[in-house]
């Protein structure tokens, strides 16, 4: 009885140590990313004037599903939205999984500091994805309802100040990582319809109105740094862009920037 006692107290003042080991995970977790991109490209448009580009993210998860974001990057040329040479995207959302499917429903906010008024705009967007083995695949939809920023204000014949236009834009990404190695290849193709003119600060979500973007592309990771490589573009001709010239170009040379490209990144996340 003396040993069975000695033991049930010894197995007593072990149980908390192994509670202390095995602690439930934190309510409350915080992530994010940095990265250096060859060209900011937005839906298979440049929006850094087909120069590099320095983006960062920060994301703050509750066990619950709900998060918040935030994400930035350096804009150049057609991407400025009336003179602001920053994008800062305000992120909220709420994510959870349901059978090994992952849906996530929220809200982007794109902000352009410095930039001119009737400029910043609303997306709210619901995503599912689903992972099997080493493949992953995402669909997405997004859609803004009518607002300035968005509207249809000069190049067109329809086209009248004050305008207000909606943007819908859906999209599928897959990826496939390769067994036994830290490579992952990926695709994505995406379909934008929204305002065919020019907003009121010259630019437009949906150039031309309605177009396909899509990227093709690998990622090497060699912890915490990931190598990527991708060839993004769209089917954008340039005569169908041309009465959004010479806004939709490159302010270096003139030539378009929607078409296919070859673009390079690295980035790492903590």
């Amino acid at each position: 009885m003396k040993y069975a006692i000695a033991l049930a107290a010894a197995i007593c003042a072990a149980t908390p140590a192994l509670a202390q080991e095995e602690a439930p995970p934190k309510p409350i977790t915080v992530s994010g990313s940095i990265a250096l991109v060859s060209d900011y490209r937005f839906r298979g448009v440049s929006q850094s004037d087909k120069n590099a580009a320095v983006q960062g993210g920060l994301t703050v998860s509750h066990e619950s599903g709900f998060y918040a974001a935030l994400w930035g990057s350096n804009l150049a040329g057609w991407g400025t939205f009336g003179g602001a040479n920053m994008e800062l995207d305000v992120i909220g959302g709420y994510k959870r999984s349901f059978g090994g499917t992952t849906v996530d429903v929220g809200l982007t906010w794109y902000m352009y500091p410095g930039g001119a008024s009737k400029t910043d705009f609303a997306e709210p967007y619901v995503k599912l994805s689903h992972t099997l083995g080493p493949v992953s695949a995402l669909i997405g939809v997004a859609y803004a309802p009518e607002q300035q920023a968005l509207g249809n204000w000069s190049n067109t014949p329809e086209s009248r100040i004050g305008d207000k236009e909606d943007n819908f834009y859906v999209w599928g990404d897959a990826s496939i990582g390769v067994p036994t190695t830290a490579l992952t290849v990926k695709g994505h193709v995406g379909y934008s319809s929204g305002n065919p003119g020019l907003g009121p600060n010259g630019t437009s979500v949906a150039p031309t109105g309605d177009y396909v973007d899509y990227l093709v592309g690998a990622d090497y990771v060699i912890a915490p740094v990931t190598l990527g490589i991708a060839f993004v573009g769209t089917d954008i001709s340039r005569r169908d862009s041309a009465y959004l010239l010479p806004n939709f170009a490159s302010t270096k040379d003139g030539r378009s920037i929607a078409s296919g490209k070859v673009l390079f990144s690295v980035s790492a996340g903590f």
